[in-house]
């Protein structure tokens, strides 16, 4: 305090100093003006004497003041400079003793080997004290000091920036330990003294450089441990770390997940996630080094799962990481399944195809490579080289003659140098002709494939023979022929349909569309229906395309038939024949044929008026026969007697033509009715027997009768069978020789009823098979002469109507069998007026 109250008294009388001056200098100008130069510059003593003015008593006075304030004033400032001198005196050897003080106190700063940064203010420059034996490369320029960056570890120089900024603005303390980027350590403390701000930084030996270096070391192994866990906690694959007692210290998120727990709780809990098996497997099999491997079944969040487990154990512990191949081992399954069926695959497939691996040794062969070049089955599993392949294959004779052959053989093996495919033909000396290609793996290695194209060449050099020959076939055609693509433009046409249609062969040049080919065609067929059907046909769009056909009568009297046919290809083929000789022959047969129709229509009713007519006296004749052979109306001769037998045979045997005639006209009429109903086999098979008896007789033929008792009945009408048993027999006895034998058998087959009907004799002639059943024909039978033909047309026409069928076999010299086939319940088929 006492350096304040003298600096106020030196500046008290300083001010008072200054003001005594002041009013001097203000008052002598008037007193200046007042009195005469004289007067101012000598008092007048005689003043004292004589009596004074009030004014003269002012100046005076204000005169006497002035000096007394400047004597005073003088002696103020005389005094205030001595005070002054001596304490600058004193000042200065205090400064001397501070600076000596100072000097003593950076020598015992450089003593301790550390440097002080001061800042007395948040804008004065700071000040650097001390100095750093460099161990630790910190500059000694103060200047280069305090760019830490330049010579402290980025992260050190960061930190120690914030801190001091801390320091300074608010003054909070701190200590921590840098690094330089030489290496060595060095101790920085921020604090504050007397509102300065003060940093101290030494270089750290000995011990607490080791001290340093280890918490360095902590700090470091610290964070990459952190850095380490939270890259493990990010894994899918289960991470723990054991401590030395074997108990879980840390686990990873996907570990917990697996226990189905958080991490604290398997840590606190000690959860496994192996199991015992598991866990005893690890123990027991760890190889030397402490480290076990293998892949074991884990059951991971109630899923079943497959890891490869990895633990290694060290004396602070162990850490182990499980890695689920559960995917892997069922894409692995997969490409095993994949592999395998494509390996059946390319052994069911023609082409041969032959894989080798890197190292140029056959890795994969089908079943039509050892084929193709017969190979021996072990020399191939044995995995050769590509070379060795090719000598197998020359030795064979599978490969193309070369005149250099290994010349041949290193240009082959350059393709698993080459990147793209390449293609080669091979003629071999058997005639085959392959197609190889060599294409080469990304990772090394080739494949083969090895086409045989012989069958291909030769086809598609018959293709194109035939395509040759279709065309020269084609061009010498009488029809005409237009082969119109799906588009609906021409694509093919022979020189007849130019011809037929009177087209020009350079419009046709230029595939034109068939509405336009059709325009012009339709100068000579004007029909436009015809012409937009056969274009709907064409170019229509439908799924199932069908087959078209038609006919058109031109005007100038040419009758063409045209054809549409569907082509596999979409298109479609269009064929113009010109029928008109063949419509005129047709029309001229159709004209013939009705003559013909009613010619026979006329015959038809001709005989049936005939038949009608003879009928009556034919009845009459019979009847004076038998009138005349009974004895009742008188006896004949012997004579008369058979010319009686005579007319009454040959009168029978007329009418039963003529009612097989009438029988035949009443069929063609289709008023034929049939008068079904039960019949017993046997009964109608007697009675047909029972009207031939004098004829077997007369010709000594013998009948062979085979019907079961049990033949039963079907439904028929009993007359028109017994008529057809009749009908059948009786040819069959006209056609036998004399003393021979006719069978007739009867049997019942499933639905139906069968009558056999068989004769040995002379036979029928093949040529003559198909007109036996015809009306009105009939054939000679030796010296026998031949019947009037209508019998077998009268049974035909009586089994059909019943639904049934006829068959014959025959064979000359042999015999002759008729099958007659009734239905047991027939369905009645009407008669047609026109058979």
């Amino acid at each position: 305090m006492e350096p304040k109250s003298r600096a106020r008294k030196r500046r008290r009388s300083i001010a008072f100093s200054l003001l005594g001056t002041t009013s001097l200098v203000a008052v002598l100008p008037f007193l200046g003006a007042a009195l005469s130069p004289a007067e101012a510059a000598l008092p007048d003593m005689s003043l004292l004497a004589g009596p004074l003015n009030s004014l003269e008593v002012i100046w005076f006075a204000a005169f006497v003041g002035a000096v007394a304030f400047g004597v005073a004033s003088a002696i103020g400032i005389v005094r205030i400079r001595r005070r002054t001198q001596a304490r600058l005196e004193r000042l200065i050897t205090e400064n001397g003793d501070l600076k000596l003080r100072l000097d003593r106190l950076e020598g015992v700063l450089d003593t301790d080997d550390q440097r002080l940064v001061v800042w007395p203010s948040r804008s004065a420059e700071p000040i650097v004290l001390g100095g750093l034996n460099g161990a630790s490369g910190a500059p000694r320029s103060p200047n280069a000091l305090l760019a830490f960056g330049t010579w402290l570890q980025p992260d050190s120089a960061v930190r120690l920036e914030g801190l001091l900024e801390m320091l300074r603005e608010n003054g909070a303390a701190f200590t921590l330990t840098l690094q330089a980027r030489e290496g060595g350590f060095i101790e920085a403390s921020g604090r504050t003294a007397g509102g300065w701000a003060v940093l101290r930084l030494r270089d750290l030996t000995g011990e607490r450089a080791r001290h340093a270096d280890l918490t360095h070391d902590h700090a470091r192994l610290n964070s990459d441990m952190t850095t380490l866990k939270a890259l493990l906690d990010t894994l899918d694959g289960p991470v723990w770390l054991r401590d030395s007692e074997g108990h879980i210290s840390w686990v990873n998120r996907a570990y917990a997940a697996a226990v189905e727990a958080d991490a604290e709780s398997a840590v606190e809990q000690d959860i496994e996630l192996l199991d015992a098996a598991g866990r005893r497997a690890m123990t027991e099999e760890r190889d030397d080094d402490g480290q076990f491997k293998a892949r074991l079944p884990v059951v991971a969040a109630g899923r079943r799962h497959v890891f490869d487990v990895i633990d290694v154990t060290q004396s602070s512990g162990s850490a182990g990481l499980a890695l689920d191949t559960s995917e892997l081992e069922q894409m692995r399954a997969e490409l095993k399944r994949t592999l395998e069926f494509h390996a059946r695959t390319l052994d069911q497939l023609a082409t041969a195809v032959a894989i080798f691996g890197p190292d140029r040794r056959l890795q994969f062969h089908n079943a039509a490579f050892q084929t193709l070049f017969g190979l021996d089955t072990a020399f191939l599993e044995g995995g050769p080289e590509d070379g060795a392949v090719l000598d197998a294959m020359r030795a064979a004779r599978k490969l193309p003659e070369q005149a250099d052959y290994r010349q041949w053989q290193r240009k082959h093996l350059e393709s698993y140098q080459s990147l793209e495919p390449r293609e080669v033909w091979w003629h071999l000396p058997d005639g085959q002709t392959l197609r190889v290609i060599a294409n080469p793996h990304a990772k090394g290695g080739v494949t083969y494939i090895y086409e045989n194209v012989t069958e291909r060449i030769e086809l598609e050099s018959r293709y194109n023979a035939l395509i040759r020959v279709q065309g020269e076939t084609l061009d010498h055609l009488t029809e005409a022929v237009a082969v119109f693509g799906s588009d609906g433009r021409l694509r093919l046409w022979n020189p007849a349909f130019t011809s037929f249609w009177q087209l020009q062969e350079e419009d046709l040049s230029e595939s034109p569309h068939v509405s336009t080919i059709f325009g012009t065609c339709a100068r000579l067929f004007s029909d436009p229906q015809a012409w937009k059907g056969l274009t709907t046909t064409i170019t229509g769009l439908a799924d199932n395309r069908a087959r078209a056909s038609g006919r058109m009568q031109r005007p100038d009297g040419n009758v063409l038939d045209y054809t549409t046919v569907p082509l596999p290809d979409g298109g479609t083929l269009v064929g113009f024949v010109n029928v008109t000789d063949s419509v005129n022959v047709e029309r001229a047969l159709m004209d013939k044929n009705e003559a013909l129709r009613e010619a026979d229509q006329l015959k038809n009713t001709f005989v049936q008026h005939v038949s009608y007519e003879l009928r009556s006296p034919l009845t009459n004749i019979i009847g004076f026969a038998q009138l005349l052979s009974d004895p009742k109306f008188g006896t004949l001769t012997e004579k008369q007697s058979e010319y009686t037998d005579y007319i009454m045979s040959s009168s029978s045997a007329l009418l039963a033509i003529i009612n097989d005639i009438l029988d035949l006209a009443t069929i063609d009429a289709g008023i034929m009715e049939l008068d079904l109903g039960e019949v017993e086999i046997a009964d109608v098979v007697t009675g047909a027997i029972e009207g031939l008896k004098d004829r077997l007789v007369d010709t000594h033929i013998d009948l062979r009768v085979d019907v079961p008792k049990d033949i039963g009945t079907f439904v028929a009408d009993e007359r028109r069978l017994r008529q057809v048993l009749f009908n059948l027999i009786s040819n069959a006895i006209r056609y036998s020789d004399e003393g021979g034998v006719v069978e007739l058998a009867c049997t019942r087959t499933g639905s139906e009823i069968r009558f056999v009907v068989r004769d040995h004799g002379c036979g029928i002639a093949k040529e003559n098979i198909d007109t036996v059943f015809s009306r009105f024909v009939g054939h000679t039978s030796g010296s026998r002469r031949r019947g009037a033909g209508l019998g077998l047309a009268i049974v035909r026409s009586f089994v059909e109507l019943h639904g049934g069928s006829v068959e014959i076999q025959s064979e000359e010299n042999v015999g002759t069998t008729v099958i007659a086939k009734f239905p047991q319940k027939p369905k009645v088929r009407e008669c047609d007026a026109a058979e």
